[in-house]
């Protein structure tokens, strides 16, 4: 008989990867490699911040990181039923920190992936998995960006003994298939936001607020559709569909429990009458930006403001602490009971239509460079239509804020680091859907990001990221709302380097905010009959910009692709020797010289020269062009073109230091110039 016990063991990485001399082999059923960059650098900087709060103590804790399931099949070799993915990013994260690893991770059947890992980190073989090959870029990268020098080796021991897995070996006896059939079974355990809903549920006093409340949740958690496309009710949303008017819970319409009685568990699985479900035909959905754990904590964040004493700087919108940051009611004082609840399942009905409406989606077709993904839509009825209208037709706020906003979310693509999100949707709660009010303040938070928090050095750590709380320290103050800049500050050489002194690190944000001020300035200047080429507006705009015209198309297609986040030298580092009008390595470190472009090219481009790069990243046959659209990159390549057909400069010599310099101070020109004010 096969046994019903599980053997498990806990396991750190070093006794995963350097243990009794194992090999992990991942079986052909297996999918491929597919973790991206979001879920590689939250792994990184999760462990950070356990080893920052255990960095101090004698007796280090523990930081657990899933589960590995495996069969052992015997001569030490482990077939890994589920984990690969985990273990995969483990392999490529110990490889990025220079670790050795003596056991082996292996591929069956799957020659190109077997040589990939093998080859770690040179990949100096012909038939490449550019999954691993991302995986890997996207480890180094983060560890290079969150974690600091002088804190690398203690991370390097942090990361092998403290970070551990639960290893499930699976008897020998066991069915596999069975074993399949209880792993993906439905209710073998609860997740966390299935965890807080019961405890909810159980505070209600009334069935019919438990059977409505479960609908209220069940319905919120699918991130990927309009809320108005699950429930129907003029009492809601109106006879329009796209206005929220009912004003508490208890207004909710109620919905009849059906026959029996239905216990609590029922409730957490969904089991309610067809009259809840809400289930039509025909929804149209979108790629959601947050998930829906993380979205209880900054509704939960939310609800907690109206507190005279909460202190927001210290509440994690992180779905790990889920569950802590409600444990957090009762050891404050803060009555979790059917009011509570009523208020919270209301607050997230309102949030989810806020969510949806008033923040922009990514439509589920994949980022081209002729269409803009991100959507600001407004879901609405008029007769027996439905449909998506733009949330201000075709206006200027309508345009700005789609940039605006997708802005925000390509910088803080992590969905447990969203405090842009809770912001914004703090200000509908507050404010309401006045558009002319919302622009103001998105843009303001925008301008109030940039001065307050990344130009101000008490707010950064030593690689120039935003300490914990800097963000709610800035844009909070007593719990309110404020997004007018105060800082003095413009030095942003004295922060970031200038082009003599290397940057200690130029985040994400910093250079899509530049991408917004330039497209902005093209919105702001270059419209109408403004927009001739010759014309003395459009010569002056180039001026500025510091390079000769290369149209408008690049400014009128432009929008933020979640592709463009990896950071390159225009100038390579391998040729950076300061011979022959070249650049030090210490010149190119610096805004002047870097450039956001997508992942998939930089690993293959970062050593050609810049004319190289010019005819390879300009080639719409060779490469994606949504890649290289970053319109600052746009600049600099317009720039070295001009150097080489317009200044008769050899080909070693399109891009140097001067070119650098000019360019770094045309851009800081822009970032930190005069605040554009709009007529209305």
């Amino acid at each position: 008989m096969a046994s019903n016990i599980l053997p498990l063991i806990e396991q750190s990485i070093a006794e995963i990867y350097n243990g009794n001399q194992v090999t992990y082999e991942v079986p052909i059923y297996q999918r491929n490699y597919a973790w991206e960059d979001d879920e590689i650098t939250a792994l990184i900087q999760d462990v950070y911040d356990a080893y920052l709060q255990n960095r101090n103590a004698s007796k280090k804790g523990t930081y657990f990181i899933g589960t590995l399931v495996s069969y052992h099949k015997g001569d030490q070799v482990y077939e890994v039923i589920d984990g690969q993915q985990r273990l995969t990013t483990i392999n490529l994260v110990l490889s990025a920190l220079g670790i050795p690893r003596q056991n082996k991770l292996t591929y069956r059947a799957r020659k190109k992936s077997n040589e990939t890992i093998k080859s770690l980190p040179l990949f100096n073989i012909d038939e490449k998995d550019n999954g691993i090959i991302n995986g890997f870029d996207y480890a180094r990268n983060a560890i290079n960006k969150i974690v600091p020098e002088l804190d690398l080796e203690n991370f390097k021991k942090y990361f092998q003994e403290n970070v551990h897995l639960i290893h499930y070996n699976v008897p020998r006896d066991i069915d596999l298939n069975h074993y399949f059939e209880i792993m993906n079974s439905r209710g073998e355990q609860l997740e966390k936001h299935e965890i807080i809903k019961a405890r909810m549920i159980e505070q209600l006093n009334k069935n019919e607020d438990k059977v409505t409340f479960s609908q209220l949740w069940e319905n919120c958690s699918i991130m990927n559709v309009y809320i108005q496309q699950k429930y129907r009710q003029e009492a809601i949303f109106g006879k329009t569909q796209c206005e929220f008017i009912i004003e508490s819970f208890d207004a909710l319409p109620k919905v009849e429990a059906g026959t029996g009685k239905k216990s609590i568990l029922d409730l957490v699985n969904g089991k309610v009458t067809e009259q809840m479900t809400g289930n039509y035909d025909n929804l149209d959905s979108f790629q959601p930006i947050i998930d829906f754990s993380n979205f209880l904590l900054i509704v939960l964040k939310i609800t907690r403001t109206k507190e005279p004493n909460f202190n927001t700087s210290y509440f994690t919108l992180d779905d790990k602490e889920l569950i802590r940051e409600f444990d957090k009611l009762k050891e404050e004082n803060i009555p979790f009971d059917d009011a509570f609840v009523k208020e919270f399942g209301y607050n997230l009905l309102k949030a989810k239509y806020f969510l949806d409406n008033f923040i922009v989606h990514h439509s589920n077709e994949n980022d081209t460079i002729d269409s803009n993904p991100w959507k600001l839509q407004r879901w609405q009825k008029e007769g027996k239509n439905e449909y998506l209208k733009n949330l201000d037709g075709e206006s200027e706020h309508q345009q700005k804020l789609v940039q605006l906003l997708s802005m925000f979310e390509v910088s803080f693509t992590a969905r447990q680091r969203k405090n842009y999100l809770f912001y914004c949707l703090l200000h509908l709660f507050n404010e309401g859907t006045d558009i002319n009010k919302y622009y103001e303040f998105v843009n303001g938070l925008a301008e109030k990001y940039f001065k307050d928090v990344y130009l101000d050095p008490t707010k950064l750590n030593s690689i120039n990221t935003p300490n914990p709380g800097s963000f709610d320290s800035t844009i909070l103050a007593n719990n309110q709302l404020n997004v007018i800049p105060t800082s003095t500050n413009e030095d942003f050489s004295g922060i970031y380097g200038d082009v003599s002194v290397k940057s200690n690190g130029i985040p994400l944000f910093v250079f899509n905010y530049l991408d917004y001020k330039l497209w902005e300035k093209y919105f702001n200047e270059l419209r109408g009959e403004k927009t001739k080429e010759g014309s003395s507006e459009r010569k002056s705009f180039y001026d500025t910009l510091g390079c000769s015209d290369f149209g408008l198309k690049i400014f009128e297609q432009f929008y933020f692709s979640r592709t463009r986040r990896s950071l390159e030298h225009f100038f390579p580092q391998s040729k950076a020797d300061g011979k022959e009008n070249r650049p030090t390595p210490d010149q190119i470190n610096c805004l002047g010289n870097y450039a956001m472009i997508g992942s998939e090219i930089n690993s293959s481009g970062n050593n050609w020269d810049p004319n190289a790069k010019l005819s390879h990243y300009l080639d719409r046959g060779k490469i994606r062009q949504v890649s290289v659209a970053s319109i600052k990159f746009m600049i600099m390549m317009q720039k070295c073109k001009d150097n080489l057909l317009e200044s008769h400069r050899e080909t070693s010599l399109e891009w140097i230091f001067d070119d650098i310099k000019e360019h770094q101070e045309k851009m800081e020109n822009i970032l930190i110039g005069t605040k554009i004010t709009v007529s209305k």
